[in-house]
């Protein structure tokens, strides 16, 4: 792993000596990412049947979501206010 310049981050194990790199928020991060992109993008029920469909489908969904996302931003609204029709 040294030779490719690559390094393994883990936690520490309790018998050893200091912390090391607290990982929770990048973990907490990642979790984020995966339920949002299967719940509320519905990816589990993608319905593709090629990699290619699979591709095209994530990328539109992902796309409409950073439409949400950026329109909320203009209206001065929260990011997550997706389906928010309130006036």
């Amino acid at each position: 792993m040294a030779t490719l310049g690559a390094s393994v981050v883990r936690p520490a194990r309790r018998n050893e000596p200091g912390h090391g790199i607290h990982l929770a928020p990048i973990r907490q991060r990642i979790e984020s990412v995966f339920f949002t992109c299967k719940d509320l993008l519905s990816l589990e029920r993608h319905g593709a049947r090629t990699p290619r469909n699979l591709f095209a489908r994530i990328a539109t969904r992902l796309l409409a979501l950073a439409a949400c996302i950026r329109f909320n931003h203009e209206l001065g609204r929260p990011s997550r206010a997706i389906a928010d029709y309130t006036a």
